[in-house]
């Protein structure tokens, strides 16, 4: 592709680098340059422009954006058709949005005239949301540059659709946790399941003890058909020997994980039922935050959960990244050296 001045006489067929106005005179950027256009122009005493000429090999901006899209389109992802050098995705169905960040930064890196952005990894999408775009920078690329780009990509961007509805809600209780901070806790979650089309199958109020907490989790999956269970705490998790961790592994249940490097959050356990069958049940013993409609450590496993995507130790200690949330007004520089409080 060549790009410069052209004398006005010589740009019929050419693609105008820059919108040009002279009288009644216009092309617009990025378009050809007719025949017409270039003597009107010349009439209004334009001599040259800055225009630009596509040399063998090359492809054309839309084409090469549109290709490019296709290639790293996965399930769930639509193309939208090209326009100004630009080609974008969009969410077929509601879920998480789920990359392959290393085809993503691989094709990235063939060549600056070649851009690939998307939304950040797993945020919940609905059907119709733009979730990446490829945008070629100049008007038409190297076809070998091109074809580079497709040799790096792959179905690098797909909408995970949420699989699990039926969730189970036990909260433990102790003197002074009144029923109506239960009742908004439930109301909360309710609101969270919504976007994901779950729902609560069953409430239990329990006493804070192991065996309280064990017999409701078995109910939960054995009465209700619970396919998550959703364990909110009179008194935070503070040790895996505590009453939520000990309830679920009286239930015959295994603690994954406790504790999560995301504020709010930090108390969050995760642990599984049914740990040998096809279809294990997760359960999350939620920190004190997940009260709160306010975004929190629970929610990013939530998400994950509800669309059947594991979350491994692995991916909760990779939370630490981007995952000092906020500050908790309710305990006064919990980071300064203030007593901790439940609500993480």
């Amino acid at each position: 592709m060549r790009f410069g001045p052209v004398p006005i006489g010589e740009a019929a067929g050419l693609i105008a680098a820059h919108s040009v106005r002279a009288g009644e005179a216009m092309v617009k950027k990025g378009r050809p340059i007719g025949a017409e256009d270039a003597a009107r122009l010349a009439a209004a005493g334009i001599a040259e422009v800055v225009a630009v000429t596509l040399e063998p090999g090359d492809v054309g901006e839309d084409a090469a954006a549109e290709t490019l899209a296709a290639a790293v389109a996965g399930p769930g992802v639509t193309v939208e058709p090209p326009f100004t050098g630009r080609s974008n995705l969009h969410a077929a169905q509601g879920g998480l949005l789920v990359l392959d960040e290393a085809v993503i930064a691989g094709v990235n890196r063939v060549d600056e005239a070649v851009t690939l952005a998307t939304l950040v990894p797993f945020k919940p999408v609905v059907p119709g949301e733009m979730v990446a775009t490829v945008k070629i920078i100049p008007y038409a690329v190297p076809g070998v540059v091109l074809d580079r780009a497709l040799a790096a990509a792959a179905p690098a961007i797909r909408i995970a659709p949420y699989r699990l509805s039926r969730v189970a809600a036990i909260s433990t209780l102790l003197p002074g946790l009144k029923s109506s901070v239960v009742d908004k806790t439930l109301r909360t979650l309710e609101a969270r399941l919504g976007p994901a089309g779950g729902r609560i199958v069953g409430e239990a109020r329990v006493p804070h003890e192991a065996g309280a907490v064990a017999r409701a989790l078995r109910d939960a999956i054995e009465r209700d058909g619970a396919e998550l269970a959703v364990v909110f705490g009179a008194s935070a998790i503070a040790d895996r020997r505590d009453v939520i961790p000990a309830g679920i592994e009286a239930a015959g249940g295994v603690v994954d994980h406790l504790g999560m490097p995301v504020d709010p959050g930090n108390l969050l356990l995760l642990g599984r039922l049914r740990q040998d069958s096809p279809h294990p049940v997760p359960v999350i013993g939620a920190p004190g935050c997940a009260r709160s409609p306010k975004e929190n450590g629970f929610d990013w496993v939530l998400q994950r959960l509800l669309a059947g995507l594991p979350v491994t130790r692995d991916d909760i200690v990779g939370f630490g990244v981007g995952g000092l949330l906020m500050e908790i007004v309710s305990r006064p520089q919990p980071r300064d050296g203030g007593e901790s409080a439940d609500e993480s």
